[in-house]
C-alpha cells in the first residue's frame, strides 16, 4: 500500500515539476569518470548556442567543422578541428588535461577556462555530444561570465535537422538564445 502512495506522489511531483520548469535537465558528462573511449574519433559540429551573440559569433564565417579526438596518454586528449571557410582550410589542434579531482577538461594554455562535457541527449540524440565553454568575467566587478557557449557536436555529418532543432529549442528555455548553425554545403576539409 505504502509503495502505491508513493508511486501516486511521484508520479504527481513530477507532473507538477513539469508545469513550473518545463525545460529539460542536461546530464553533464563528468570527464573524471566517464569512459573516454567512447568519445574518441570523429565528430561533426552542428550548432552553438549562448546568452550573448559575441561568444558564438566566430563561428559565423565557417561553412563546417570536423573534429577529431584522440588521447595520445593516459590523461590527455588532443581535439584537431578542420575548418571549411569560404573555399579554404584550415587547422587547428587543442590539448586538454584531464585531472582525476576535477570534473571538466583543462585546457592547455587557458587554465581558467573550464570545459565541460554535456549529454547528447540535451538534443535528442544519443550519438551526440555537448561541449560547454566557460570563462570567469575579465573583472571581479563584472557579475557576467567573459564566455560561456555550448557547442553540439554529432557522430555523423547528415544527422537529422531535429537533432540541431531540439538542440536550440532546449538551449532558448535556458535562456541560450543566440544560435548559430553552420551551412555545410561544401565538401568538408579533413
Amino acid at each position: 500500500m505504502s509503495a502505491q502512495v508513493w508511486s501516486y506522489f511521484l508520479y504527481f511531483y513530477s507532473f507538477f515539476y513539469q508545469l513550473i520548469d518545463p525545460c529539460s535537465n542536461p546530464e553533464q558528462l563528468l570527464v573524471n569518470s566517464v569512459d573516454r573511449q567512447q568519445y574518441l574519433g570523429k565528430w561533426f559540429f552542428k550548432a552553438a548556442v549562448s546568452h550573448r551573440e559575441a561568444d558564438i559569433h566566430k563561428f559565423r564565417v565557417l561553412d563546417s567543422i570536423v573534429f577529431t579526438m584522440e588521447e595520445t596518454s593516459n590523461n590527455t586528449l588532443v581535439l584537431t578541428g578542420h575548418m571549411r571557410i569560404g573555399d579554404d582550410c584550415m587547422k587547428q589542434t587543442w590539448t586538454y588535461q584531464i585531472h582525476p579531482e576535477r570534473e571538466e577538461l583543462l585546457l592547455e594554455g587557458r587554465p581558467q577556462r573550464r570545459n565541460l562535457l554535456w549529454s547528447g541527449m540535451w538534443a535528442n540524440c544519443p550519438n551526440c555530444i555537448v561541449f560547454q565553454e566557460v570563462e570567469p568575467p575579465l573583472r571581479e566587478s563584472d557579475s557576467e561570465d567573459s564566455l560561456n557557449r555550448y557547442m553540439l557536436y554529432a557522430r555523423q555529418t547528415d544527422s537529422d535537422s531535429d537533432i540541431t532543432t531540439s538542440f536550440v529549442k532546449n538551449s532558448a528555455c535556458r535562456n541560450l538564445k543566440q544560435s548559430i548553425r553552420l551551412p555545410q554545403e561544401k565538401e568538408f576539409c579533413f
